[in-house]
């Protein structure tokens, strides 16, 4: 029974797999606001260590 249907099982574990990894990242999705939020305080907190990197090496 099993030698016959091991690709139909496989698919059905696969395709449930993918399934369960897409809900997970759309329920776990970052807001659009929120991540261009996060992306500008990470920039600036960049620059504010280059400067004072700068500002120590004189």
């Amino acid at each position: 029974m099993l030698e016959k249907s091991w690709k139909k099982i496989g698919l059905l574990i696969l395709i449930i797999a993918c399934v369960f990894n897409i809900m997970g990242k759309l329920v776990n999705k970052m807001s659009l606001n929120k991540e261009m939020l996060y992306s500008a305080q990470y920039m600036y907190d960049e620059q504010q260590v280059e400067q004072q990197n700068e500002q120590n090496s004189k």
